[in-house]
């Protein structure tokens, strides 16, 4: 399925201590509530990955909440990348 004209696609490398301190569940958890869909997943250098699809403006909302994190974390810094590949288009999951 590809992109509708209203939503966006967002990848995302999120930095810091964001590994043991439950950011993927934390950040599903985001995705679901702001109805975000895609994939969250470890990297093997210690960061997290995202893909995320929705309209625009709740992609900035999303990525803004990647930048906070949940209170165990401290996320360093959210770069955001080029696209490769397609989030799905329904729900959002944890990718081991």
């Amino acid at each position: 399925m590809s992109v509708q004209p209203e939503e966006a696609v967002g990848r995302y490398v999120v930095t810091g201590r964001v590994q043991g301190v439950g950011y993927r569940l934390w950040c599903r958890h985001q995705a679901e509530a702001l109805g975000v869909h895609g994939s969250v997943r470890n990297r093997c250098d210690g960061k997290v990955e995202v893909l995320a699809r929705a309209a625009p403006d709740v992609l900035r909302a999303f990525e803004a909440k990647l930048r906070q994190g949940p209170l165990p974390a401290r996320v360093e810094g959210v770069a955001s990348l080029p696209v490769h590949d397609e989030p799905s288009s329904a729900g959002f999951e944890i990718v081991s």
